[in-house]
């Protein structure tokens, strides 16, 4: 069993089971990555603790954060070697006079700090990759990103990044609700609160997702590609 289904209750889980929920859907042959928010503001410097995080740019996460950064390059560097498009997403907080916050919390946004929009060197975005900033939660709301996937053929969505209980799960529910199959990638994506990280990665698959594991979509992917890669 996956670590972030241990918190839910056994009782609850069987009756998802029961009711139709949790199936898992096969990956498409035209897959696109989004990768969500993974900006110094959303993560903090690296070897800070969470409070020092904090302390830097409100919404960071901490040290999860970096735990998490090896996989998600290493989920950019499969779809590259694949030829797939990588989307990033970033916050735009300068528009929010305009539009408005992203999320109701009180935290201060008129002011962007050095940095906070930056990506960390290890997953930064190549030439030609679109980095997509977005007003709200959703990589999708009031966005050319549906349209950019259609343009592009896509049957299929795949999602890392922060914080899995915010603007991850809401670009999910979009996608779905824009037709595209979807998947999760669990361990690409993190949370300041392991509590909402595994919750919402539950509700994802049980509604609106296929969540698995890197190791389990690279699987997926490549398929018979993998026994003759080298090393394998």
């Amino acid at each position: 069993m996956k670590d972030w289904m241990k918190i839910i209750p056994a009782e609850e889980l069987k009756a998802y089971e029961k009711g139709g929920f949790m199936g898992a859907a096969d990956i498409g042959e035209r897959t696109a990555l989004v990768v969500v928010d993974v900006t110094y503001g959303f993560c903090g410097s690296e070897g800070k603790t969470l409070e020092e995080a904090i302390a830097e740019f409100g919404p960071a996460c901490g040290p999860v954060s970096w735990e998490t950064m090896p996989r998600i390059a290493a989920l950019i560097h499969l779809f590259r070697e694949l030829g797939r498009p990588v989307v990033y997403t970033r916050s735009h907080p300068e528009d929010t006079i305009y539009a408005g916050k992203a999320t109701k919390s009180k935290r201060v946004t008129n002011i962007v700090p050095p940095r906070f929009n930056d990506f960390p060197e290890s997953i930064e975005p190549h030439e030609g990759e679109w980095v997509l900033e977005k007003t709200k939660a959703s990589a999708f709301f009031q966005t050319p990103l549906a349209s950019y996937l259609v343009k592009k053929q896509i049957d299929t969505v795949v999602v890392c990044g922060v914080s899995t209980s915010g603007c991850v799960r809401a670009s999910v529910v979009d996608a779905f609700s824009n037709g595209f199959n979807t998947f999760v990638v669990d361990d690409c994506c993190f949370d300041r609160s392991n509590f909402a990280h595994c919750a919402n990665l539950f509700d994802m698959n049980a509604k609106y997702a296929t969540v698995l594991s890197l190791d389990e979509l690279e699987s997926k992917m490549l398929g018979p590609q993998m026994d003759a890669r080298p090393g394998a």
